[in-house]
């Protein structure tokens, strides 16, 4: 296997020819930089990141969606016949992985090449539940660039624990799919990640689909106390954990959150801020934004997006003191602690509404569990998270199974 790994590493940075851009400096990010914003772009659409890219800017994310819509142009198709033969010996729904793997690998470095910043790698949805998996294929995206690779590891039990492990092999990690201060709180002490995040823009997009608010300053609240929190709590680590302030959904949003430590931002929101803001810029992370919670919504527990409470953080010491060894034993520890809507037990059947529901979940359907504390927002909406990426995935390993078949 390590042969195969060898020549994989190998095919992925053959011929790459990308002409390297050099962005130029733009009075309106350095403002915003100054607040103590360090500034991504979130895309895999290489003219797209071009157009937006700026001498301010040090990084893009990719994610499962974001490759999916690069590879259903066809703009793969050739390489991924090319990689057919490289993985010939393997099983068949493994070489599938393996391409994937390796088209995840090859776009990344398409991206580290023309921009020269920081590249977050997202692993394929498979491995989400599975901790040796995460450690194998994260330590391997890292060995093909270790200078501006980052790992995407998402909010699951197992990806805890899993993302803790290549960190402490000192592997730079990007934790993700947070919605909440509390969940930030728990990769804090337990993954000690390089980055992490909070989406800000589905928490204000689930509460106006459901009628549970308008949507205003939800977002906004979850990050500024994440902010907070993880500021305070990595100062127990030896490095300082970045919040990232993702899916960015409108442009006053730029300003709304200056001095977030990070903002990767959609080139359409970008843009939009360019045209729209001022420039002027001050950091209002100790900020309250006042959010409108309907009277129907009193039992949403829509204050759990920014509220940490002991119970939480009495979890958080527990995991981080004696990290788990199985993702199991992380989901009885939080159930002793009090924390069971945090990390719930769902029946097939739930776990279904959670996938055709799709990134905002209908409430309706766990109003009475919400209002038990048995599972709570932020927790749907990272569930729901991983069941959208887990769908694009399926479309682009499809798309590799119907070239390679």
């Amino acid at each position: 296997m390590a042969d195969l790994n060898t020549r994989i590493s190998d095919f992925v940075w053959k011929n790459l020819s990308e002409k390297h851009i050099t962005g130029k400096k733009d009075p309106f990010w350095v403002a915003l930089h100054k607040t103590g914003t360090e500034l991504w772009l979130d895309t895999g659409d290489m003219d797209e990141a071009e157009a937006n890219w700026t001498a301010e800017m040090s990084a893009l994310t990719t994610n499962n969606t974001l490759l999916n819509n690069e590879i259903q142009k066809g703009i793969y198709d050739v390489f991924i016949s090319e990689a057919k033969s490289i993985v010939r010996d393997l099983p068949a729904e493994e070489r599938v992985k393996e391409i994937a793997f390796i088209l995840n690998a090859r776009h990344g470095l398409r991206l580290a090449s023309k921009f020269g910043g920081l590249v977050s790698i997202e692993l394929h949805t498979d491995t989400a539940y599975d901790i040796k998996a995460i450690e194998y294929y994260g330590k391997r995206y890292h060995e093909i660039c270790p200078e501006q690779f980052i790992i995407k590891v998402p909010y699951t039990p197992e990806g805890l624990i899993g993302a803790r492990r290549l960190k402490d092999a000192g592997i730079r990690i990007n934790f993700t799919l947070e919605f909440s201060a509390r969940e930030n709180v728990i990769v804090t002490r337990l993954a000690r990640p390089d980055y992490l995040n909070v989406f800000l823009g589905r928490i204000g997009a689930f509460m106006i689909d459901n009628k549970l608010g308008d949507g205003s300053g939800a977002g906004e609240m979850a990050v500024i106390a994440s902010q907070n929190w993880v500021t305070a709590m990595s100062a127990k680590n030896q490095w300082q954990t970045k919040l990232i302030a993702a899916s960015l959904r409108n442009y006053n949003q730029l300003e709304l959150l200056a001095g977030t430590d990070v903002y990767t931002m959609p080139p359409k929101v970008a843009a939009a801020g360019h045209k729209s803001l001022s420039g002027k810029f001050t950091s209002r992370m100790h900020k309250n934004y006042e959010v409108s919670i309907n009277t129907s919504a009193k039992d949403a527990h829509i204050e759990k997006f920014w509220d940490v409470d002991d119970k939480v953080l009495n979890l958080a010491e527990r995991l981080s003191s004696k990290v788990p060894l199985t993702g199991q034993e992380l989901v009885h520890i939080a159930h002793e602690e009090g924390c069971e809507d945090m990390f719930p037990s769902l029946t097939k059947e739930e776990k279904g509404f959670i996938a055709s529901d799709g990134k905002i979940p209908v409430y309706s359907r766990w109003e009475k569990m919400i209002s038990e504390n048995k599972i709570a927002p932020d927790t749907l909406l990272t569930l729901a998270g991983i069941a959208s990426f887990t769908a694009d995935q399926k479309m682009l390993d499809e798309r590799i199974r119907g070239i390679i078949s």
